[in-house]
């Protein structure tokens, strides 16, 4: 192990290191078009864990926007709106990961993996309910839910033909 680190060592040092940087993360630029618009989405609990009771069945609506590289997810009917991060990208195929904050003390990411199919999707979303202490910010508790989803495009690019 000390001969590869010392070989190691001399290699960087005889022919010098030249700093590049790297660019990290999924660019909007390989999510579908198709994504983007507004559609009717429908969760099922499949399983859960912790203390709280997470809604058996939600029907939801989500638009999908981009500015950018900025991916946006809002829902008018509740009025929630977050920045989407990308995780994955491979064809049809795509992973988003959005965290908010719920009420004062509580954190909620969700984490969707989905499979794109004309102008629906199926997909799971992973939930993850942390609550924390007000007084030193510490993890009280963590609830866990999968949902498995079932979307349909009202609105967008592939609906309109645009």
């Amino acid at each position: 192990m000390r001969k590869f680190l010392l070989t190691l060592l001399i290699l960087l040092l005889g022919f010098g290191v030249q700093g590049e940087t790297l660019h990290v993360g999924i660019s909007a630029d390989s999510v579908p078009n198709n994504f983007y618009g507004s559609w009717r989405v429908v969760g099922k609990v499949d399983k859960q864990s912790g203390t709280m009771n997470f809604r058996p069945q939600s029907v939801d609506f989500w638009n999908l926007s981009r500015r950018g590289d900025v991916i946006n997810l809002n829902n008018p009917f509740t009025g929630a709106s977050a920045s989407v991060k990308l995780d994955y990208v491979e064809g049809n195929i795509i992973r988003f990961t959005k965290t908010g904050e719920y009420d004062y003390n509580k954190k909620l990411t969700d984490t969707v993996d989905l499979k794109l199919t004309g102008d629906t999707f199926t997909g799971v979303n992973y939930i993850t309910l942390e609550t924390f202490s007000a007084i030193d910010n510490s993890l009280i508790k963590k609830d866990t839910a999968i949902y498995l989803l079932k979307g349909e495009k009202i609105s967008g690019l592939s609906i309109t033909g645009k």
